[in-house]
């Protein structure tokens, strides 16, 4: 299974809030996940990014790719 740590949006219309979510990657951005391991919400002053840095090393270790999105926001 190809895994990614990817985005899936939550929130309502106009006011996006993200999960920042491990998952296989062949399922819909808003498909099933296996583990979530933070949020992100863009709509604060200053954006709030919280992530356990732990999990997502961990994920990484075991082949798990970033997506460009979660790679500039985590700064890994």
């Amino acid at each position: 299974m190809a895994t990614v740590v990817r985005l899936t949006r939550m929130g309502r219309n106009k006011k996006p809030f993200y999960r920042i979510v491990v998952t296989d990657s062949r399922k819909r951005r808003d498909g099933g996940w296996i583990e979530s391991i933070g949020y992100y919400n863009p709509l604060t002053e200053p954006e709030v990014i919280k992530f356990d840095a732990e999990k997502l090393d961990y994920w990484m270790s075991v082949g798990a790719k970033l997506s460009a999105r979660v790679k500039r926001i985590t700064g890994k």
